[in-house]
């Protein structure tokens, strides 16, 4: 596709809706930008790639800040868990080399489906579900609050289910080595739905847990030369923009309303990964 003016606008303006999205939902902008840009434009994918791990950079860093100021991010929980997170990164390579890929995506597959109906149940929910209270959760202090604007009112939560949770972000961790697909959707599920934090704080500490793992990734595929300034270029600046956008508007929308996006996502990439394990891809 050649790069003209016409081409860095629309690129520009499809990594600002993937930057919006990707702050709301703490998922980065690679969800929508690989997709489009390779599949829909016909971009190499390692280009893509390179440039999608530079977006999730760009995402959590321009969400960042904003959700640290409004204590959405428990900067605590997110360092606990990115223990996990780098750790899950080697045993996927270790679980990658007993089972077939097309193995695995159908397995992440069924768990996504499963998640889309846990998600589905919950959609009436404005904070975290009630789980077993941890011990561990209070020696470590675990826990916070942050005052929802959308509510009127501070919301104090506690993490719990410790051991699930560190499991599940060891295999988000690996995941996105595996099977190439990013991690902030399964970090996500595991600080909502098994740690019963509030989906706020889950988002917004996905969000900063992303850019630390996208920057060990990015670092390779800048070494092999993946990163094309070109691309990178006006996918970072939408992103960012678009980012920037979403940090102002998390706070003030109800937690039933995160919750409800969640589902078609989940569907969606439920359905990409049992295609890509039928067609072996």
């Amino acid at each position: 596709m050649p790069f003209d003016p016409a081409t860095f606008a629309l690129i520009l303006g499809i990594s600002v809706v993937a930057g919006f999205v990707g702050s709301l939902l703490g998922l980065g902008g690679g969800v929508i930008v690989v997709p489009v840009l390779a599949g829909g434009l016909g971009f190499d994918i390692r280009r893509v790639i390179g440039a999608s791990l530079v977006s999730v950079i760009a995402t959590s860093s321009g969400a960042a800040a904003a959700y640290v100021r409004d204590r959405l991010t428990n900067l605590r929980i997110a360092m606990f868990l990115e223990l996990a997170t780098t750790s899950g990164a080697l045993v996927g390579a270790y679980v990658s080399s007993l089972l077939p890929v097309r193995v695995l995506f159908l397995l992440f597959s069924a768990l996504l489906l499963y998640s889309a109906y846990g998600m589905f149940q919950r959609r009436h929910l404005e904070t975290g579900a009630r789980v077993p209270d941890s011990p561990w959760a209070r020696r470590l202090r675990l826990e916070g609050s942050y005052y929802d604007e959308a509510m009127g009112r501070t919301i104090p939560y506690r993490a719990g289910r410790l051991a699930p949770g560190f499991a599940i972000m060891m295999g988000a961790g690996g995941l996105s080595g595996v099977v190439g697909i990013g991690s902030g959707l399964f970090k996500v599920l595991g600080m909502d739905m098994v740690m019963g934090l509030p989906i706020k704080v889950s988002t917004a500490t996905s969000n900063f847990m992303i850019g630390v793992t996208a920057a060990a990734g990015a670092g390779v595929h800048l070494a092999r030369g993946n990163v094309d300034p070109m691309l990178a270029a006006p996918v970072a600046l939408g992103v960012l923009l678009g980012a920037w956008a979403g940090s102002r508007v998390l706070p003030r929308l109800r937690g039933r309303a995160i919750r409800a996006a969640f589902v078609p996502l989940l569907l969606y990439m439920a359905g990409e990964m049992f295609w890509r394990g039928i067609a072996g891809s």
